[in-house]
């Protein structure tokens, strides 16, 4: 009987944790950058894990079969949700019926949109792979081909699916079911790789993804109990149904240029020999760990509260948002782009130092990820920035800016690769320049736009962070030189970590200070995170104390 009252209070308090409703801006960032953390953590294990049991060519196979997948999803969840759902389900969520109506219909064509592309798709990967893998050649080539298929009909509809669901529970505020669904994800493909890696070889993480495809979906089921939503099959052309279709053109526009892009990097890494892609797509993914965890996830938590202010006509509020957001933000993300730059290569391999990966390939990419950093400000407050727009119901702007500095990125890449014939860092610079003028551009359309942004004071802060970050360098990089085989054996990676830990502890501990001694209005964030921290841990004490 005991058992039985523990169970359900342990149920009920589970239930209450998951689908909590979070409060601001800043609590929902909180709970998504938190979980985006953890959920980064396995998916960097599961790189290591990756490049210990395979090379960097064969990597090339794994992450180049991802392509045109990766593609399909942009454009149906980061192209239409992610922009115009939460908007819409926000606009008509008090009437139950009309709601249901329109999230039922938009997600039954968003699903036969989705066939019709997986069909179509499958039977053109043939002729697709060998077009955007020009360097990749006979047994490569079809294994990229295979794997896509699979990749293709297994994973991609539950992926969709579930990034329905996850915006359904965002528009409710309630981000922190949604952000454990991705770490079952990442841990379904180290558990594959871990047990199936020597008999299957890259097919054991392919299944990984399959299967961490399906968790990912069956984890957020719940969502549509806990809010009491009807799914219909039915396809009415509604006026919510027309308002998403409007808003999404510019946007699926956008991620398709974007993606057009990411797929010219594959082919022009694809013909700088083997292992370029796998150097390329490491550098890239450790410079969007801190961008996901603090630029992302801000950005997710800031559209239903802006889309919220600009519906309510509080115009003042939303300006005071958008200078305040986007100085906490370089608070953090400018000190971490500089520690980015000189611990590039203790960073690299901590993150991917498996025993297949070798120094060569170690070496090329902590250089490249250092291009990579010079843009992770900017690159983090993008998100934003592009959420400001959205909760104006505005996306042609983003598209339109979007659409301009992809080219640039795109003639700059070609021009580095195929006239200078630069190697695989090129590929940085080009991607950096393009999301600076990205921001800046975006930055100043909205300004013009909502007048009176303070701007005297955003630049003067952002400089003093600027300094600091600097100021605080110097200690943390020679503690770095010193304790390299000076002090530790760096052969090893537990010294390693020890290395950066030290030099890291050091560097943020001389950033605050000298924060703190030049009144950086954003110091305020650090204690407020610590509250908010402490308030999230009493919930989850709640789960295993009982009296």
């Amino acid at each position: 009987m005991y058992n039985d009252l523990y169970m359900d209070r342990f149920l009920k308090t589970t239930k209450k944790l998951l689908f909590a409703q979070q409060g601001g801006i800043f609590s929902s960032a909180l709970i998504i950058s938190s979980m985006i953390v953890i959920s980064r953590i396995f998916g960097f294990l599961r790189y290591r894990i990756l490049s210990g049991y395979f090379n960097k060519g064969e990597l090339d196979i794994f992450f180049a079969s991802f392509r045109i997948p990766d593609l399909v999803f942009e454009i149906l969840i980061t192209g239409a949700l992610t922009s115009s759902f939460i908007p819409i389900f926000i606009k008509y969520q008090k009437n139950k019926e009309e709601l249901e109506k329109n999230i039922s219909s938009i997600f039954n064509l968003l699903i036969i949109i989705l066939i019709l592309l997986v069909v179509v798709l499958y039977f053109l990967l043939d002729s697709l792979i060998p077009l955007i893998t020009p360097g990749f050649k006979d047994e490569k080539l079809l294994l990229v081909i295979r794997y896509s298929k699979i990749l293709l009909l297994s994973q991609l509809p539950f992926l969709v699916a579930g990034n329905f669901l996850t915006g359904i529970a965002q528009a409710k505020k309630t981000f922190f079911v949604t952000a454990v669904a991705p770490i079952l994800y990442n841990l379904a493909v180290i558990v594959s790789t871990l047990l199936f890696a020597p008999s299957l070889h890259l097919l054991a993480p392919v299944l990984g993804v399959s299967i961490g495809a399906v968790l990912f979906f069956l984890i957020q089921i719940p969502i549509v109990f806990t809010y009491n939503i009807s799914y219909r099959a039915i396809l009415k052309v509604t006026d919510g149904v027309k308002e998403f279709f409007k808003m999404i053109g510019p946007r699926i526009l956008t991620v398709i240029v974007t993606q057009i892009d990411a797929t010219i990097d594959l082919s022009l890494t694809s013909l700088l020999g083997s292992g370029s892609y796998t150097i390329f797509y490491f550098a890239q993914h450790l410079q969007l760990l801190p961008v996901s965890v603090i630029g992302i996830a801000f950005g997710q938590a800031s559209l239903p509260y802006l889309s919220e202010m600009f519906e309510q006509g509080k115009i003042e509020d939303f300006k005071k948002t958008v200078i305040d957001s986007i100085l906490n933000l370089f608070f953090f993300t400018i000190p971490i782009m500089v520690f980015f730059i000189f611990a590039r290569t203790p960073l690299v391999r901590i993150f991917y130092g498996g025993e297949k990966f070798d120094w060569t390939a170690t070496v090329q990419t902590a250089y490249t990820l250092s291009y990579f950093s010079l843009s992770l400000p900017f690159h983090a407050v993008y998100y934003f920035l592009a959420r400001c727009f959205y909760g104006l119901l505005d996306t042609k702007t983003p598209f339109i800016v979007s659409l301009f500095t992809v080219s640039v990125n795109t003639i700059l890449s070609l021009y580095f690769i195929l006239v200078l014939h630069l190697p695989i860092w090129s590929l940085a610079i080009s991607f950096s320049v393009s999301v600076i003028l990205n921001s800046t551009m975006l930055f100043t359309i909205l300004a013009y736009r909502l007048k009176n942004l303070r701007l005297p004071l955003f630049f003067f802060e952002t400089a003093k962070i600027t300094i600091a970050a600097l100021l605080a360098s110097p200690a943390a990089y020679y503690l770095i030189r010193l304790m390299d085989n000076l002090l530790l054996d760096t052969t090893r990676t537990v010294n390693v970590l020890l290395l950066l830990v030290a030099s890291c502890a050091l560097y943020f501990l001389v950033y605050l200070l000298l924060s703190w001694i030049f009144e950086i209005k954003a110091m305020y964030t650090v204690s407020t995170l610590f509250a908010k921290a402490r308030r999230f841990q009493k919930k989850i004490v709640e789960i295993t104390s009982y009296d």
